[in-house]
């Protein structure tokens, strides 16, 4: 009774990066509560060659369930599969990604269950002994400690927040044949994003452009930055700018837009408006380069550049380039 479940992701039979996460974070209150982690995956036929790795992040059991309509996610046959594993396993706790995914299965699920639901985690504690999740409130100004009297206690975690950590146990791969319910709703298709290029919210860099680049034939700056860092970068935006119609809204970060929590956030010519600093305030370090001085996204910044952007990010970038060896 004292085992947490990790409900993780994949899409086209590969796992998602952030499912090492949730399992790793389940691992870990597993291990206040007493109890084991155990893992949930759900795909097509032959998924159960790619989930048995989830060992290798503290899972002591897998449980896989296999069926074509579990290839791609339908949010009512993925909801009833989940649920119905949750009740066979009698769990203190059920993790999922706080993902696009996550976000609509979560829900339903706990629906399902008739339990509530602790959203966008970033930090589990047991006290108590019972679980407790920690969350931003107040656009981030504060942090509230979650608990819940219901059982199973069922949270979806902030990605890029939890640390994914290799931890040898001995695994059992079980098959799962959980009950296929029809769905009135099917995703059809995903659409990465130009060039290949990683979602924000997935980011460990992330790069975000306001107000301040003057019009959009200017993110060529910012694109050189992410380029010159590399892997695990990604492109961002105010929401005035998304207005604007500069970039596309999937870019966006803020309270209407997504939430991230990369290691590194370059807030660049960005004032800081409180819908904004909603959804960037946990990153690991915030660097603002703004040439306002009494710019409020400096109140939050672990380094700021006072200065004229077109200038100093160029020049970051060369910097960066130099550093990496070309």
């Amino acid at each position: 009774m004292n085992d947490v479940l990790a409900v993780v992701e994949q899409r086209d039979g590969t796992l998602r990066g952030v499912s090492y996460e949730v399992v790793s974070a389940a691992a870990e209150l597993g291990a206040g509560l007493g109890g084991d982690a155990h893992v949930l995956g759900l795909g097509g036929p032959g998924f159960a060659s790619v989930a048995g790795k989830l060992g290798q992040y503290g899972a002591t059991r897998v449980r896989v369930g296999e069926h074509e309509s579990l290839a791609s996610y339908a949010p009512e046959t993925h909801a009833a599969a989940v649920a119905a594993a949750v009740e066979e396993g009698e769990y203190s706790a059920v993790l999922f990604a706080g993902t696009s995914q996550g976000k609509d299965l979560a829900p339903r699920v706990a629906a399902l269950l008739d339990v509530p639901l602790a959203t966008d985690v970033t930090a589990l504690d047991v006290e108590g002994g019972a679980p407790v999740a920690v969350r931003p409130v107040y656009a981030g100004k504060a942090f509230a400690r979650v608990r819940s009297k219901a059982s199973p206690f069922m949270a979806s975690i902030r990605p890029n927040v939890f640390e994914s950590e290799k931890q040898e146990s001995d695994t059992a791969i079980e098959m799962f044949s959980p009950p296929i319910v029809a769905a009135r709703i099917r995703v059809r298709e995903f659409r990465a994003a130009s060039g290949g290029e990683i979602d924000v919210s997935e980011a460990s860099v992330v790069i975000s452009g306001g107000r301040g680049m003057k019009d959009p034939d200017q993110w060529g700056v910012l694109e050189d930055l992410r380029d010159a860092i590399g892997d695990g970068a990604a492109l961002g935006a105010s929401r005035a700018v998304v207005d604007a119609g500069w970039r596309p809204h999937g870019e966006q970060v803020g309270q209407t837009g997504k939430t991230v929590s990369p290691k590194l956030y370059f807030a660049i010519g960005i004032s800081g408006a409180i819908q904004h600093l909603a959804g960037m305030r946990t990153a690991g370090t915030i660097v603002a380069i703004n040439k306002d001085a009494d710019a409020p996204i400096f109140k939050v910044a672990d380094y700021g550049i006072v200065g004229d952007l077109f200038e100093v990010v160029p020049r970051l970038a060369q910097e960066i380039r130099a550093l990496r060896g070309g």
